[in-house]
């Protein structure tokens, strides 16, 4: 009986954390009882998911070849140019480049990238997913379905990520302040280099190291291998991490563990600037991605539109991004989206 004690114990303990740590933006939506398209949980139904779940290949493609070669025309650029506002953009532009692969990476990790899954993780996991500062494996999957499962649930990857919301404005700018400068990357990697006498966590480390080496050596053959610490691991470590922060709390920050997704994660309203620079390959439309992890993100649009017009939504859609974080920042919980 002590495992099942303890099960229960840690249960327990995880529910009077979700209990105290998160909810501060959580609405109370009204019932949904389900229409023609879509359940009463918001999932789509029958031909309509079917046509929901077909993966564009071309285009995914193509949309793939310009992300991985993004950072290498930044690069080339900065290097063509050679001025000193010209190191400055570039160094600028990067972590919005990053942030497409991660995005790119999370849309593999749904296996949604390519219809083909060999296809799908050659590239989405095994090339982008270790170049980008990762492992080339399948923790990050792991961990994401997880969260999609159970949202703020005893597995959820970034609970404290989301919790505690509400905060004051002057913890905001504390947070912000260790994404700029670096300590929340040197958290983040921190971890790689403990429990190395594990031959597991030893075995990702040095794929990590050596995913890293790849790109110190593509630098390396440009002749600027200086150009590694100042238009790759600078942009990851300083400015990524604060737009990171910024998407993943207007996913997620201040909601709560439950089965109705309207109380797990916001929806904002999609703009073309938020897109080109946050939210790219749909990841903005969260909440149809939430209903269901199955629909490819340029299907997401028209799912989202379906959980809008059949009543699911509601009045539960944020008008802007600035809005949002502005209501995360107050110190007051903020259950309805901002009018203005």
């Amino acid at each position: 009986m002590e495992a099942p004690d303890r099960a229960q114990s840690a249960e327990a303990g995880h529910s009077a954390a979700v209990a105290s740590m998160t909810g501060g933006m959580a609405p109370a939506p009204p019932p949904f009882a389900g229409s023609d398209r879509l359940h009463p949980d918001g999932r789509p139904k029958g031909a309509f998911r079917a046509e929901l779940r077909k993966v564009d290949d071309v285009r995914n493609g193509l949309a793939a070849l310009v992300s991985v070669a993004s950072p290498a025309v930044v690069v080339g650029a900065a290097v063509v140019l050679a001025h000193p506002v010209a190191w400055v953009m570039a160094f600028l532009v990067m972590p919005v480049v990053q942030n497409r692969l991660f995005i790119l990476h999370h849309e593999a990790a749904h296996r949604t990238l390519f219809s083909n899954r060999r296809l799908n993780d050659l590239v989405g996991i095994n090339l982008v997913g270790w170049l980008t500062f990762g492992t080339g494996g399948h923790g990050y999957r792991i961990g994401h379905i997880h969260h999609h499962r159970d949202e703020f649930g005893p597995k959820e990857p970034d609970f404290l990520l989301y919790s505690q919301y509400p905060i004051s404005a002057a913890s905001m700018r504390r947070k912000h302040r260790r994404d700029l400068t670096g300590v929340s990357a040197y958290r983040i990697v921190r971890p790689r280099f403990r429990r190395l006498g594990q031959v597991r966590h030893r075995r990702l480390t040095y794929r990590f190291l050596l995913g890293q080496g790849l790109v110190l050596a593509a630098f390396w053959l440009a002749g600027q291998p200086w150009l590694y610490l100042w238009l790759w691991a600078l942009p990851w470590a300083t400015l990524y991490q604060g737009l990171n922060r910024l998407r993943a709390i207007a996913e997620h920050g201040g909601m709560t563990r439950s089965d109705d997704r309207r109380r797990t994660t916001h929806h904002v309203r999609q703009g073309p600037l938020a897109r080109a620079l946050m939210v790219p390959f749909g990841v903005g439309y969260h909440l149809a991605h939430h209903a269901d992890m199955t629909v490819p993100y340029r299907n997401l649009p028209r799912l989202h539109a379906a959980l809008a017009e059949d009543g699911y939504v509601g009045d539960l859609e944020w008008p802007t991004y600035r809005s949002l974080w502005r209501a995360l920042s107050s110190g007051t919980p903020a259950t309805e989206p901002a009018t203005t």
